[in-house]
């Protein structure tokens, strides 16, 4: 029998694939090029050897070929620990990037530099945040941030960044520091919207006060694959007996699990905050 449901969202992953190839691959040749721009991470690696191999010996190599390469070694490390078909279409991402670098044409927008290094940076971190959605990787160093947020339960966007600013200094210490800072500013404004928009890695806390608590603990349950700690009080205005349930899920969920919350029990008292640091036993549910 065929799964609808399967197929359609294979069909939505693929397509968010192939928009984020797009957008990243316009965005380098927009944004990027036209402002000397060196963006983190792999891809910035890439476009440093383009520029010193131009420079220095005369020759001039496609983006796709040693971008495919360089990501060779980060891919298999994914197969064999993360999973194997979000490894398969972050290949497909990373073929897709490439190709599109080397096909599609750049646009002028703007000489100033500042422009485009923030809004390369909002562009870039859309489309990171687009791949990711759907289940994939942009490859490179967001290879490792996964490997190592899975492993941890941790956000590791920002160490990502600190990294990528690395391969800035190489730059600025071969091209000029003037592109190199601007190219900092391109990348710290990609990690604050992947930071912003991505909300695997985060964890947010849920404090529910309702009467219907089997309910909820079982749609919690459900949902999330969390469990939950359920406390009896007094309500102080009317001295009523009320309970209390006590969770921890990842950002990504709690919006859903609120809305879910309030379809169960109108009336449900609702409190969610951001948990900036959890230590203990959590459920992360593996990549594919």
């Amino acid at each position: 029998m065929i799964d609808i449901k399967k197929i359609l969202s294979t069909l939505i992953r693929l397509f968010m694939i192939v928009v984020a190839a797009s957008l990243m691959s316009m965005n380098i040749n927009t944004f990027v090029h036209s402002a000397g721009l060196v963006p983190g991470g792999f891809t910035g690696v890439v476009i440093l050897v383009q520029e010193i191999l131009l420079k220095y010996l005369g020759i001039e190599i496609p983006f796709s070929l040693f971008y495919w390469l360089i990501n060779a070694i980060p891919a298999f490390i994914s197969f064999r620990f993360i999973g194997k078909k979000f490894t398969l279409y972050s290949c497909l991402m990373i073929l897709l990037a490439g190709l599109f670098t080397d096909l599609f044409p750049g646009f002028y927008v703007t000489e100033d530099i500042l422009l485009c290094a923030i809004f390369g940076g909002i562009i870039n971190g859309f489309a990171v945040t687009l791949c990711l959605s759907a289940g994939a990787t942009s490859g490179g160093t967001d290879f490792i941030a996964i490997f190592v947020a899975e492993r941890t339960g941790r956000n590791v966007w920002n160490f990502i960044f600190a990294g990528n600013c690395v391969v800035l200094a190489v730059s600025g210490f071969l091209f000029g520091w003037n592109s190199a800072l601007y190219s900092i500013i391109f990348q710290f404004t990609s990690t604050q919207i992947l930071n912003t928009l991505y909300r695997r890695y985060s964890k947010t806390t849920l404090f529910i006060i309702t009467d219907k608590t089997d309910d909820v603990y079982a749609l919690i349950k459900s949902m999330t694959n969390h469990d939950a700690t359920m406390f009896v009080g007094k309500g102080c205005y009317k001295g009523a007996e009320r309970k209390m349930l006590y969770t921890v899920v990842s950002g990504e969920q709690a919006q859903r699990l609120a809305r879910g919350i309030r379809e169960i029990d109108p009336g449900a008292f609702i409190n969610l905050f951001q948990t900036k640091e959890l230590v203990g036993r959590f459920f992360q549910q593996a990549k594919d």
